[in-house]
This record gives structure tokens, sequence and C-alpha cells, in this order.
């Protein structure tokens, strides 16, 4: 194969307030015709300005290429003027962005801005526009497309609007595709299904594909070659069966060692990367990763590595040789009868334990009975009754007291929403829910607040639940001032307990939300969660967006606070495999409804709904030699205003029968401790 683009020593810099800083340094990698080219790191990388650096896109962010070469089929684009990019962009090469609302113009309907690329680019009329934009919604797995083009952005669910995106990004029959975190803030269902698209059109079009994420499962299934980034350079690069099998820099194995698998040892400390990623006004001399490195030396702290061949690939570490045979198998070790063992297990390979001769579930900490959550939509003109959005329909569940009850389901399923109504924070339009034996439907504000601060939550997005011009001490501090008191000083005191107590600096008390990084973020949200000493915290989607080796280092600290402070969870989360490690019980939930309830490692092992089988297939595997299974779960999941009659999966379900369309499944026993929502139980 030809090669299509080739990057040499790129280097890219910013124009800020503190003066011009390197955010890429001597960057080289290249991508052949047809090939997919996966670029792995933590964020702070450098991955999306590489992609933003070969586009010309940080042209508009202040950046600057000072040094190095960018060729596509030859062309030099460091040298092109903004008029001949714009002949490129869209043409020859195009870009999938992470967030599709972002890259749409809410104000112009789908259609217009697909037709807008093709007859800017002289590939057609309008009229033969609208019909290639048709076709390619139709390509991109989109029902009805006629009537998806004359629709807006915000008409369209996430996993639709992804696949509008993609089919924007082809309408021109590009060469290089650079899809950047195209599967981040989507479910594993629709993620899924977003690659095997991806891999579809990568045939149908001959496609170069460069593939930014820092899911290594994903890379693991997607790519030919890997290239590992870490601030700013290119640290390995080697075919993913190369570095999945043997990785020859400290940084990648830490990367590989850190994903959480359903190999993984359940409640078991996860390794880590200890450290975070430096930022760019306070890169380290020599290799950048030696404050991180647990092999570093004099040498590495002194001097900076280049890329050199070792082993049939390119590492950047001044003992990648010597080190390869110690950083052994990529491989997540897997536990079994107390031995170690590199195969991958499957879930067939999971004891199911029996509870022991005169167990007794212990009384409910929290107990949800029939509890409903309607939004209505208002009255209809046309319509007789005022219709609404079903969010939860009728769920009982009970959690115990020290256990951790993972949540799981697609976006859209009311897993939040049942989160949210347990801290009261939305009123229930039914049922009850019981904290201790005590009913919180009707409690006054007072006997409410009280309530609460044994009751508290950790966010999604730690920066956006946090007041950006409030000091770390003050956002702590608040749970404090509202329910305890105590002077400055004792508070300040317990402020820097709980900082240490979450892995932070005591002295960054005084820094603001913006001078931390992610996962530093995460921590202050725990710590703020964690002021009162509660015994109930609700961890919605806690660590999705969170890279991978943070997210292994926030999942221990959670597990540590637990053992430590005695703490109930709800994790809720998309990630199975995740949720899977921290849980003791799991329910699932599909639009409203609870489908299917079990411990842990009951519910992996034998999957009794066919929409949980679906969801675990659907998990992608860090082993370029696994080929996935089923195909997970098809189509979009169904309005939650006009839900299907019968069992709501039926119209997803691949063992329908014309009872499932007619009844609504009961949750009922399947075995013990194990329960299911379905007529025909797998």
């Amino acid at each position: 194969m030809s090669t299509l683009l080739e990057i040499e020593n790129l280097t890219v810099q910013f124009n800020t307030a503190k003066g011009l800083l390197t955010a890429l340094s001597d960057v080289s990698l290249h991508i052949r015709a047809g090939e997919t080219v996966c670029l792995v790191g933590e964020s702070g990388s450098g991955k999306t300005i590489t992609s933003k650096s070969i586009m010309r896109l940080i042209d508009f962010e202040n950046g600057i290429v000072s040094g190095g070469t960018v060729k596509l089929d030859g062309d030099e684009l460091t040298a092109m003027s903004g008029r001949e990019l714009q002949n490129l962009r869209g043409k020859k090469m195009a870009m999938i962005f992470q967030e599709p609302m972002a890259a749409f113009d809410p104000v112009f309907t789908i259609g217009s801005q697909i037709i807008e690329v093709i007859v800017r680019h002289k590939l057609g009329s309008r009229k033969q526009a609208w019909a290639r934009g048709v076709e390619l919604l139709r390509r991109a797995g989109i029902p009805e497309p006629e009537a998806r083009m004359k629709q807006y952005p915000g008409e369209l669910s996430g996993g639709m609007l992804q696949r509008a995106m993609i089919a924007m990004a082809l309408a021109c029959g590009p060469e290089l595709l650079i899809a950047d975190e195209p599967t981040t803030a989507l479910d594993m269902t629709v993620q899924a299904q977003i690659l095997q698209l991806l891999k579809e059109l990568q045939q149908e079009f001959n496609m170069a594909i460069l593939l930014i994420t820092h899911d290594m499962g994903i890379a693991a299934e997607m790519a030919d070659r890997i290239i590992v980034m870490y601030a700013g350079k290119v640290v390995e690069q080697a075919t993913a069966s190369q570095l999945f099998g043997q990785p020859h820099h400290p940084y990648t194995k830490g990367l590989l060692q850190s994903i959480t698998t359903l190999d993984s040892i359940r409640k078991s400390r996860l390794p880590s990367i200890e450290g975070t990623i430096p930022g760019l006004a306070e890169l380290p001399e020599g290799c950048r990763f030696h404050p991180r490195c647990p092999h570093a030396t004099a040498k590495c702290v002194q001097e900076s590595p280049p890329l050199l061949k070792v082993n049939g690939r390119q590492a950047a570490c001044w003992y990648a040789g010597e080190l390869a045979g110690k950083l052994g198998d990529g491989q997540a070790v897997v536990q079994t009868n107390g031995q170690s063992a590199s195969r991958p297990c499957s879930p067939a390979d999971i004891v199911h334990l029996e509870p022991e001769p005169g167990y007794s579930i212990p009384s409910p900490f929290i107990d949800i009975i029939e509890v409903k959550k309607y939004y209505p939509l208002g009255r209809s003109i046309f319509a007789k009754h005022t219709s609404s959005i079903r969010a939860v329909d009728d769920v009982s569940l009970q959690i115990r007291r020290g256990e951790t009850f993972g949540l799981v389901g697609e976006s859209g399923s009311g897993k939040s929403t049942l989160g949210r109504m347990i801290l009261q924070l939305e009123q229930a339009t039914g049922g009850d829910i019981r904290f201790e034996g005590r009913s919180l439907t009707g409690l006054s504000e007072g006997e409410l607040q009280k309530t609460r601060r044994n009751m508290q939550m950790i966010f999604q997005d730690p920066y956006g639940s946090m007041n950006p011009r409030w000091k770390v001490s003050d956002i702590i501090g608040e749970p404090l001032r509202v329910h305890e008191a105590m002077n400055a000083s004792e508070k300040r005191i317990r402020i820097e307990a709980l900082l240490e107590s979450v892995g932070l600096n005591p002295k960054w008390a005084d820094r603001y939300p913006h001078e931390f990084s992610g996962g530093q973020r995460q921590r202050i949200g725990i710590a703020r969660a964690i002021a009162l000493r509660p015994s109930f915290i609700l961890a919605d989607e806690a660590v999705s967006a969170l890279d991978v080796s943070v997210q292994a280092q926030i999942i221990n600290l959670m597990q540590e606070l637990q053992q430590e402070l005695g703490l109930t969870y709800l994790f809720i989360g998309h990630g199975l495999h995740v949720v899977r490690h921290v849980s003791d019980r799991i329910g699932v939930m599909y639009l409203g409804k609870l489908v299917e309830i079990a411990d842990s490692e009951e519910l992996f092992a034998n999957p009794a709904h066919h929409y949980t089988r679906g969801l675990i297939a659907s998990i992608p595997w860090p082993d370029p030699g696994r080929e996935r299974i089923a195909a997970g779960i098809a189509g979009e999941i169904p309005s939650p205003s006009k839900p299907p009659s019968g069992c709501r999966f039926h119209t997803r379900c691949p063992a329908v029968t014309a009872r499932c369309r007619e009844e609504e499944p009961k949750l009922a026993q399947v075995r013990n401790s194990h329960w299911a929502a379905c007529h025909f139980p797998a």
C-alpha cells in the first residue's frame, strides 16, 4: 500500500499569555491508504492537537506549526494557504469530532449541512446533493433518512447524531478520515454499532482512518498499527498485536495494566500509573515520562530519548530492549484458583457462588418501592389526554448497607433519574423511597436537609459541578458551612485532611478548579462528597469520561474510602466492565424499567435477559486476536414518551415472539438471588 499521510518531525506551538508553549515535539508518523492507525494516550498527550494540525485547524486556535512537515498524498499541507486548505477539507480529508452536537450548527437542518459540503466542492447540484445525502444517511444506518434530512440536530439522539456526522464526513468521499474520540460519550451498544459502521465504510471507500481514542479495547479492535503519545511526543509505535503482546515502553505497559476488563479480579486494587501528565508550561527535562516511571535512571532525567527501532517497532526509551522482557505480556493477568494465568477467560470460567446454609439477606438500607417518574409534555390540540415521558416506570429494588449496587443501561433508560429521586433532587410521581427505614417522600425542607448530610453525590462532570470562581477550600467547605458549626481554623484543618485523604496536596486548597486535571478535579468532587462523613454516595457516571489510568486511580480511591468509612454506593455507569469490577450486585434498566438484577458475577456468567446479553456482547476487549462474538444490540432505544406495548425491549430483541409484543413480563426469580423480566429468559 502507498503512503497517504506522512508526518515528519512535526512541532506545534501555541501563543498564550505566558508566551509560546510547545504542544507537540518532533512527532513523526505515517498512514497508508486503507489502513487504520490509532493514536492513544492520556488527555493532554497531544492526540487531538496532532489531528487538528493535519487539518490545520490549529490556525484558528492561536497555534502555529513551527517545525516539520505534513504531507497528504505528496501535497505539503503546512505551506498551503487558507483557500487551498478549504478545497482539501471535506473533500480529500475529513474529520469526525468527539462531540457531534458542537460540530453541527443547531439552527440549520441536518440535510442542509450535508448538502453544503457537496455543493461547496462542486460535486453535484443541490438536487443531486440531496439524493446523495439521503443515501449517505441510509448507509450510515439511520432509519427514515428523508425525514431525518429535514430535522435539526437537537431532534436526533446522540447515536443518530454521530451517524449523521459520519455521513457528512463521507459526503465527498475523502481519502483520509480522522475520527477524534468518536464513541467516548456513547453507550457501549451504540459504540459497537459505530465502530462496525466505520469498518464497513472503510472497506467500501478504501479510506485511511486515523482514530484517536483513550479506550485500549477500541484500539485493539480497530487498529492495524497503534501510536502511543505522552506529553506531546510519540513514545511507541507498533502493530496492534506487537503492542498488546509485549509493550516496550513503561508508559504503554502502564496503560495496558490500567485497563479494567471482565478478567479483572473483582473488588481488587487496579494497577495504575501514579501521578499525572505534566502541563505544557511544566514539561520535565530528559524523558518526559521519567517522573512517573518506575525504571527511570539519571540518564532518563538528563537526556530525552529518540524513537529507537527495537524488535521490529519503535520506542522512545533508553532501555526499551532491556525492559521488553521485564515489562512482559501486556495482557491483563487472570486469577484462577489462586494461581495466575495469562489467557483470556470467558463468562463460563466464572464460578457462581451459592449462599451458605443459614445465610439471611440483610435488611435494606435503601428500599425503593414501585417508584415512578413521569414528565408531562403538555396537551396537544389533537390529543384527548396529556402525554408524558415515563423516565422511571414502576421500579422496585433494595440496596444493602455497605454494598456497591451497580446500575447499567443505555442513555435514556432512567438510571440517573432514579438516582436523583433517591437523593430527592427529583420528586417521585408515585411510589415510595425509604432510607434507613424512613420514608423520604413528604419530608419538610428542614428534615430533608438533615437527611441529605448522610446522602451525597459524585457527579460525572466534576468541572461542571463546581463554581469556577470558588477556591477548592470553598468548594469542599460548603457542606461543612451548611451542616457543621466550626470556626475558620477547624474548617481549614478538616479541608486539608480531606484533600490528603483523596491523594491531593493540602496546600492546593487555595487553587481554583481550572488549575487541576480531570482526575484531580474528580478527587476534589469526592472530597466534597465525603466531607460530612455520609453513609450513602450516588456516583453517577463518576469515571466514564476519565482516561484509563486516571479511571483506575479513582476506582481504587473509592474502594479504599468505602472500606475506611463504611460507605454504601449506588454506582451508575455504561461501562459494564467497570461496573462489574466495583459492584456487589447489579441492576439493568431499559426504557424506565428494571429488567434484570443479580449478583455481579452471576449477572456476567449467566445473563438471563436478552438485553443484558447484548450489553455484555458490546464490550470491546483489549485483545487484537479476539473477534467480537455477537454484534450487540441493533437499533435505537424507543422514545420513553411512546414506549412499545408488551415487553419494551421487543423491538430490538433477537428472541421476540407474539407474546412479547402483547404481554409485559414481570420481574421474576430465575435463579437464586437472580431476577429477570423476560418471558423466555436465556
